[in-house]
């Protein structure tokens, strides 16, 4: 196997990841010790929206100490974005929003706020025993590392490659590129896995890579065109057999 497939890259967050009870009861649950009461299921509603509105999290050119606040402007829009979707934006009193913020910030960076799914170490043996380096390629910013390192995932992984910190974001073939290039890997064997058919799936196959589909949830059983799998249970023997 270690002559067939050199690497295999993961996305992080819906992936390996997932935020407890949501991202919505989460922020709601903060938003209450500001006095305002929001409603979870809005706050979890509107969050892909503004998420996906956002500036990428990608900074060309930007020096490394500067990196972490760009980071926090970002997702500052991210969650004033959301809460002004969901019609609690007035609720804040004046300065609240920017106490709230820092609150929440800190509070995602702590590892026990996520968790692991239940697939995914025995998934990572398994690749393991067949010889395969494991890396991570994510537009997550650089808190991850502490999730990684407090979810105990950190020592599975050779690499972990960051869209702020390589100043492109996925789907951009830049930072697949990078990722090969920390393992030593060719494109042609390897292979990235992660949640978004666009994001992970045509970003890796543009850069070269094989990509595989995790579709939990059975939100893309149209997807014809793509390698996917609903479960990382069954990701060894894809890639032992595709590889």
């Amino acid at each position: 196997m270690k002559d067939r497939t050199a690497a295999v890259f993961f996305d992080v967050a819906g992936t390996l990841i997932r935020v407890r009870h949501g991202v919505g009861a989460q922020y709601a649950r903060l938003a209450a010790r500001f006095g305002v009461a929001a409603e979870p299921s809005a706050l979890e509603r509107e969050f892909p929206r503004a998420f996906h509105a956002a500036p990428p999290m990608a900074f060309p050119g930007a020096p490394a100490e500067a990196i972490p606040g760009h980071e926090r402007e970002v997702w500052r829009g991210i969650v004033r974005d959301v809460f002004a979707g969901a019609g609690h934006w007035t609720a804040f009193a004046p300065g609240a929003f920017d106490a709230y913020f820092e609150a929440v910030y800190r509070h995602f960076a702590d590892a026990a706020v996520w968790e692991v799914f239940p697939d995914v170490v025995p998934a990572l043996s398994a690749l393991r025993a067949l010889g395969c380096s494991l890396g991570i390629v994510s537009n997550f910013d650089s808190r991850v590392l502490g999730i990684l390192q407090g979810l105990s995932l950190a020592p599975w992984f050779a690499s972990v490659t960051l869209s702020s910190q390589v100043g492109a974001t996925k789907p951009d073939e830049a930072i697949f590129e990078r990722a090969l290039a920390r393992h030593g890997a060719e494109a042609a064997r390897a292979f990235h896995v992660g949640d978004s058919p666009v994001e992970d799936c045509e970003g890796a196959r543009a850069a070269g890579l094989r990509a595989i589909l995790i579709d939990r949830g059975g939100r893309h059983v149209a997807r014809h065109d793509l390698v996917r799998v609903v479960s990382l249970e069954s990701l060894a023997d894809v890639i032992r057999d595709t590889g």
